[in-house]
């Protein structure tokens, strides 16, 4: 693919998580529905923190793409690939495979039907359902430099472990549960819901790291 479409998919994307952000942000201050809290804000969220990472990603692959000079030796390149490689492709994933199969199941249990009065359908598949497209894109329009599997692994896990405890903390403090699912669980549950879902996110890292290889080991 020339350098020209992928600044072009780069330009685009990153100026699609920002709209969405932004729409997010021009919530504040209207009436939460029921399933909504104002503790911790939008930051408890994964979907929203996942947006930030998303959003973050294209931006540096943007600056990247605009920067002269030979990119691939450059400490901004290794940046982008190391928060796409490590953190953008998998938590983007898991995010999306998660929601659904959640959602299907019971929805109530991670986004209650109250929840449609403030964001419209379209903003829930921005959230949570668009993202899977735009990263299979991204491993199609450029390669990406993968660290050795036990730093990333160990990378994931730091942060995975930070996402719990925070969310955690936030149950302390208010009483509930980010998201009514956690709230079915028992303390060993808890902890066994983590470590499957840490599993999965580990399992999308090499599913990156595969279809990387594989589609540009043939170019």
């Amino acid at each position: 693919m020339t350098s020209t479409l992928r600044r072009v998919y780069h330009i685009t994307a990153f100026s699609w998580y920002a709209f969405i952000v932004k729409s997010l942000a021009a919530k504040d201050g209207e009436e939460l529905p029921p399933g909504i809290f104002v503790y911790g804000g939008p930051w408890k969220y994964l979907t929203f923190l996942n947006l930030l990472l998303q959003m973050t990603f294209f931006g540096l692959a943007t600056v990247n793409d605009l920067q002269p000079g030979k990119k691939s030796e450059s400490t901004l390149n290794r940046c982008k690939d190391l928060l796409f490689s490590v953190f953008a492709f998998p938590v983007g994933m898991f995010v999306v495979l998660l929601f659904w199969t959640i959602f299907a199941y019971d929805r109530e249990l991670v986004y209650p039907a109250t929840i449609d009065t403030f964001f419209p359908p379209w903003m829930n598949h921005a959230m949570h359902t668009f993202v899977l497209p735009v990263l299979l894109g991204e491993v199609l329009v450029q390669p990406h430099t993968y660290p050795q599997t036990k730093h990333a692994l160990a990378a994931l896990g730091v942060v995975g472990l930070s996402y719990l405890f925070w969310i955690v903390w936030v149950y302390l403090s208010v009483g509930i549960w980010v998201y009514p699912l956690l709230g079915h669980f028992s303390t060993n549950g808890l902890m066994g819901f983590f470590f499957f879902n840490m599993s999965v996110v580990t399992l999308l890292y090499m599913l990156g790291d595969k279809l990387n290889s594989h589609v540009w080991s043939k170019r």
